[in-house]
């Protein structure tokens, strides 16, 4: 049997942006999802709260709500519908069992979000059993964290964004310039080929998988390089994103500068948001939109990319048809962006205060949800191996290089910036 081309298939960021607005839109109109209770602090504790037969139904409840909403997703984005049925429950199982693990007294006190637990059971997972490919496949790491994303608009007031917007775009341009200069010099000194060196260029200095996928779109390049600096972003995102936040606490950083810090430096949009949680609100608010000011750059980015490889490497026979034009920008710009800014503009504009303090818990909570599903997803199809399958480590060890000066002269940056 034939497999056509679904007609109605959308872009996955505009997928996000629907679905993110679906939520909203029930939230509002519908139906308000009850938070369940992952609080506990002892075993009868456990059983008395998060295994109690009502938390039980709120959490089914919650399942239904969420797989009819990623059914779709998957619907509209032209993946499988039967192999995301099928995963699903699978990875909301293990997100379970990181939200009940994080909902422990003990690991409460010493700050570990359950992001960090489902990243964990991930990995383990990932790493130490065979997944079949159509199970990684299935997974829809991006399209979850998108969406926690566009929720996450819903707790920031506009002119918040319009104020650290207005510095974190120019700490996006110092940073992307700087940085990406730095990376493309050191690779092009260690002999790095010429592929790889955009993408790390790029993946390190403005916004990691997404820059990497992009880049690598507008110079058409080898999809094996492409998977090899998504494992690099993804593995050093890791201790990134636990370590930083850690680091910023013990020199008593303002939540401001560390914000800015996390979001400037942290490569994946995910990594960013668990990293700003570990930290609080401030520091969560700043971090992510900092990296929105620079996710804004990834289609201005791309498009210069793609003119400077067209004139560098243009092969014999080409004509000018297959220059790059000004659509390419537009391509290349995350949409999901504008999902977060119109849920902001809308909750700081058209819904009453009351309205927005009784829907607030839930879509936290959904929000956190979204992003500890992605969690759970990266760690499954992450593995470590895949950063040895390349015989040279020479790239691994440029990214690593400008990764160091990126968190130096993002750090710098952020203090002249957000300390006040």
């Amino acid at each position: 049997m034939s497999t056509q081309p679904k007609p109605f298939t959308i872009h996955e960021d505009w997928t996000v942006v629907i679905l993110g607005f679906i939520i909203i839109g029930i939230s509002l109109f519908i139906f308000l999802p009850e938070v369940p209770v992952f609080s506990w602090s002892n075993s009868t504790d456990l059983t008395a709260k998060v295994f109690d037969f009502n938390n039980l139904k709120i959490l089914f409840i919650q399942f239904i709500y969420l797989i009819s909403i990623g059914t779709f997703g998957a619907f509209l984005i032209g993946k499988s519908v039967k192999y995301f049925l099928f995963t699903f429950p699978i990875v909301y199982v293990l997100t379970l069992i990181a939200l009940i693990l994080a909902g422990n007294s003990a690991i409460k006190s010493i700050n570990l979000e359950a992001v960090i637990f489902s990243l964990l059971i991930g990995l383990a997972i990932g790493n130490f059993f065979k997944l079949p490919d159509w199970f990684r496949l299935a997974l829809s790491t991006e399209v979850f964290v998108k969406i926690g994303l566009v929720l996450l608009g819903t707790s920031v007031i506009f002119s918040d964004i319009l104020k650290a917007g207005s510095l974190g775009l120019i700490q996006a341009l110092i940073v992307v310039l700087s940085v990406w200069y730095f990376a493309f010099w050191l690779c092009k000194k260690l002999k790095v080929d010429d592929e790889l060196t955009m993408m790390i260029s790029s993946a390190v200095s403005i916004c990691g998988v997404s820059a990497a996928i992009a880049t690598s779109g507008a110079i058409k390049g080898d999809s094996k390089k492409l998977s090899y600096v998504i494992s690099i972003v993804l593995v050093t995102a890791i201790p990134m994103m636990i370590f930083m936040p850690i680091i910023a606490k013990y020199f008593n950083f303002p939540e401001e500068v560390t914000g800015a810090w996390l979001g400037g430096s942290i490569d994946t949009s995910g990594a960013v948001v668990a990293s700003g949680t570990l930290v609080g609100e401030t520091a969560l608010k700043i971090s992510t939109i900092v990296k929105f000011s620079q996710n804004v750059l990834l289609g201005i980015a791309a498009f210069a990319i793609s003119v400077y490889w067209t004139y560098t490497h243009n092969k014999s026979g080409e004509t000018l048809e297959s220059k790059p034009t000004l659509n390419v920008i537009w391509e290349r710009f995350p949409k999901f962006v504008i999902g977060f800014i119109a849920a902001s503009i809308v909750f700081s504009f058209f819904v009453a205060p009351e309205t927005r303090d009784a829907v607030k818990d839930s879509l936290k909570n959904l929000q956190g949800l979204w992003f500890a599903l992605a969690f759970t997803s990266i760690g499954l199809e992450t593995n470590f191996k895949d950063l040895l399958q390349n015989n040279s480590k020479k790239p691994f060890i440029a990214f690593l290089i400008a990764q160091l000066f990126n968190i130096i002269i993002t750090l710098i940056i952020a203090f002249l910036l957000f300390s006040k």
